[in-house]
């Protein structure tokens, strides 16, 4: 039986994928078109798989022959100088050529490997085409590795120089070219002297734009779960899952791959919400490398992590500007994404670790806000929780710790404090995480489930009666479409003479339990 995988690639006869035919039929159409581009999408988001699928759709195809290499693992002195990086391009083509058993492609390269200088490399490419009848596509994987050396900017200089004399009717050189990476070549910023001083390189600005959507939707995540149900036959409801993956995930392909095989090979195939919700628990209390790089990518750059800290916690959604360095670096690393001019972090379990995150930074600094040992305070003996009374017991600790809080404190600091108190108390036992689709200005919905039970908090500042009014009637749409009659408001008030108080109110056939603090 297959398995789901999340190391390495993806191999169809062994792993359960989900079928990306048509990405693959777009990326062939900007083959045909004779274009360079570069794959340039975050770390884990299936770029090495699907070159590999690539790879054997041209296997098949007797007009293409298809060069695929990578610079990863082969030292720095590799690049030392033009002979040394002319030297391994040639291997690595003539161990490619070899294993495709190309015999006189294979002859030339024997014949014509000794080279010194870039001048004489340009010559071998041009003679290398006219060996054969073919169409060379030359493919290198994992050119992040190599992009922060000068003379491998260099080298990609040459096959951009062939590509325009080639179409001037100049030059015989690749059919097309692929670059794979996190980084966009065409917009490397890279620090190359040892002043410090950074400059934008742009030696692939041939390149045509990537506009293929490397995540999965809904439908592509359903054919995955069909060819696994065909032999698993869970009895899974394979819509309502593909929906549900895809509204934690936005398609990011190894957190769908992952939560598929954490359901399967640890929550004994239970792929319901309920385990869909376990499975997110397991994987963000384990270490992993995407994780780890998007913490890393955070932490070793302050203004990125203000950046960050500012679009999950301030009042307003951030506006997108492309032109951004700091948005730049977000969609690059895949934390963020771009949503009606505005920006998101990109999924929701993304996001549920950030907060995580920067909620144990705080309390490593400030401190604890509630001790694990009085969680079962708020558990009745169902085994239900109290919401109630996590709310009653907030307000309690931020009228005696919190009374001279300003908006600047809320924007800063407000909601991150009411998640620091509510996560220990449904910790291990319960899960939450915040409905991007429902932020707005000064508004925000935590979703908490516990004991298969549903709760929806809004936290919302205080701006008088008439606003208070339309929060809590938007609070009512949103409990109306996720089927649920109660529902629970957080008011944020800075007036100096307002009072703590706490009410239940009906609201277009909705109880709503709200505190002002």
């Amino acid at each position: 039986m297959k398995e789901f995988n999340i190391t390495g690639t993806c191999i169809p006869e062994e792993h359960y994928m989900v079928d990306t035919s048509l990405k693959l039929n777009k990326i062939m159409k900007l083959i045909e078109k004779r274009n360079y581009f570069t794959i340039n999408r975050p770390r884990q988001y299936g770029k090495t798989t699907t070159m590999y699928l690539l790879d054997k759709r041209l296997k098949n195809n007797k007009e293409y022959l298809l060069i695929r290499i990578s610079f990863e693992g082969i030292g720095d002195e590799s690049f030392g100088n033009e002979e040394s990086l002319s030297e391994v391009f040639i291997s690595l083509i003539e161990r490619e050529i070899k294993f495709k058993k190309e015999k006189q492609l294979l002859e030339f390269i024997k014949k014509n490997k000794k080279l010194r200088k870039f001048r004489e490399l340009d010559e071998f490419i041009t003679d290398l085409i006219l060996e054969t009848n073919k169409k060379l596509i030359l493919m290198i994987d994992e050119v992040d590795k190599s992009s922060n050396n000068q003379l491998f900017l260099n080298f990609i200089g040459i096959l951009r120089d062939k590509y325009l004399r080639r179409n001037e009717g100049r030059d015989y050189t690749f059919h097309s070219v692929i670059l794979a990476g996190v980084h966009d070549v065409k917009n490397l910023k890279l620090k190359l002297r040892a002043d410090e001083n950074r400059t934008l390189n742009s030696p692939w600005n041939i390149a045509v734009k990537f506009n293929i959507d490397m995540s999965f939707n809904p439908e592509e995540i359903s054919t995955m779960l069909i060819e696994y149900e065909s032999d698993a036959k869970t009895g899974m409801d394979i819509k309502n899952m593909s929906e549900k993956i895809y509204m934690y995930t936005n398609g990011y392909p190894f957190l769908v791959s992952c939560l598929c095989k954490i359901i399967d090979e640890e929550l004994d195939r239970n792929f319901t919400e309920k385990g869909l919700e376990e499975a997110i628990k397991i994987l963000l209390n384990e270490e992993n490398t995407l994780f780890d790089d998007i913490i890393k990518n955070i932490e070793n750059n302050r203004d990125f992590y203000k950046f960050i800290e500012k679009v999950i916690l301030g009042n307003d959604k951030v506006d997108y500007v492309h032109t951004d360095i700091m948005a730049s670096l977000g969609k690059m690393y895949g934390i963020i994404k771009e949503k009606n001019k505005k920006v998101e972090i990109d999924n929701k379990i993304f996001e549920i670790l950030l907060y995580n995150h920067m909620i144990a930074k705080r309390e490593r600094v400030k401190g604890v806000v509630l001790t694990y040992e009085f969680r079962t305070k708020f558990i009745d003996n169902n085994g239900n929780l109290d919401m109630e009374l996590v709310l009653t017991k907030f307000q309690e600790l931020m009228k005696a710790e919190y009374r001279k809080i300003d908006e600047k404190f809320v924007e800063r600091e407000g909601r991150l404090l009411f998640l620091a108190f509510l996560k220990p108390i449904i910790n291990g036992t319960g899960f939450y995480f915040v409905e991007s689709e429902t932020r707005e200005s000064n508004r925000m919905d935590i979703v908490v489930t516990y004991n298969m039970k549903k709760f929806v908090i809004e936290l919302k500042i205080w701006r008088g009666g008439q606003y208070e009014q339309e929060g809590r009637e938007q609070l009512c749409r949103y409990l109306e479409a996720q089927n649920l009659n109660k529902g629970y408001m957080v008011f944020y008030n800075f007036n100096k003479g307002k009072e703590y108080v706490k009410d239940s109110v009906m609201v277009e056939g909705k109880e709503i339990f709200e505190i002002i603090v």
